[in-house]
């Protein structure tokens, strides 16, 4: 990778179009770069070169004048720290879930780069056949240790667990329609903490295509394993109906959410439009 930095005077330099790209893409989430965060985290390859003024300081590049990112960075990931220790907690409650099969940190605190007001986002993927019995499961199983998890327009979000995204086994693959250079950053800075079956592996190959975007970033296997199959009252008669109930009970809450008998995907807020516009502006 050719990177030419002017550690002193943060002069004008060419800078190999894949090292600025990702320096402006993490900018954006007050998030400086170590060296060998910016070689995992190079871009794909870009049309020529661009000029720009990029700084060096305590190990960290960042754009002209945004040094105060440094510090926000190493206070976010103190905050991080807590934040992950209580998911990991969490996680070991779960993996005691026959059903459950894998669960991983997503967003903001999967970089540590936390807020201390932020909630714990979660990705959860279930067994074939059981994402809306698992969830009842998940959430049961969490209220009765006491583990704080963020419900419906909770206004106070701080140190709960966000269980945003649900994902049956089967349907691993992130829908075309989503895939982009955001999507394929979140989906390659997921923080495994349950791996049953190499669920996480298979996600990862299912979502190969993220690779297109950041290359160095994830590391696909070729998996070839076939789910096994719920027992048939589960399947026929348990599944539907909890599904039913948390239709039901969720009904007239539902906004841009993705609610399907396969996944279900609760986002109100539209992170990667915003992402996509500020990269495009």
């Amino acid at each position: 990778m050719d990177l030419l930095v002017n550690k002193k005077d943060a002069t004008p330099v060419l800078l190999d179009p894949r090292a600025l790209g990702s320096i402006l893409y993490h900018d954006i989430f007050d998030y400086p770069l170590s060296f060998s965060e910016l070689i995992k985290w190079e871009r794909a390859p870009g049309k020529g070169q661009v000029k720009i003024i990029v700084q060096i300081k305590n190990g960290f590049y960042f754009l002209q004048g945004r040094d105060g990112i440094i510090l926000k960075r190493l206070m976010r990931k103190r905050i991080s720290a807590k934040k992950l220790s209580i998911a990991r907690k969490a996680s070991q409650i779960l993996a005691t879930i026959p059903m459950v099969k894998f669960v991983g940190i997503t967003g903001a605190l999967a970089m540590e780069n936390a807020d201390d007001d932020s909630d714990i986002d979660l990705l959860i993927i279930t067994q074939k056949g059981t994402l809306w019995t698992s969830r009842i499961l998940v959430l049961l199983a969490l209220k009765a240790i006491g583990f704080p998890v963020r419900r419906y327009q909770d206004k106070d979000q701080k140190d709960k667990l966000c269980l945003n995204m649900w994902l049956d086994e089967t349907a691993l693959a992130w829908p075309k329609k989503d895939r982009n250079i955001y999507t394929a950053h979140e989906i390659a800075q997921i923080v495994p903490l349950v791996n049953k079956a190499k669920a996480y592996e298979r996600f990862i190959f299912a979502n190969k295509w993220a690779k297109r975007f950041w290359p160095n970033a994830i590391k696909v296997q070729t998996i070839k394993m076939n789910p096994e199959n719920s027992s048939k009252l589960l399947s026929s008669l348990v599944e539907p109906l909890a599904r039913k109930l948390q239709m039901w009970y969720m009904r007239g809450k539902i906004t841009r959410e993705v609610v399907g008998i396969k996944r279900a995907v609760f986002h109100p807020f539209d992170w990667g439009k915003l992402v996509l516009s500020k990269l495009t502006s």
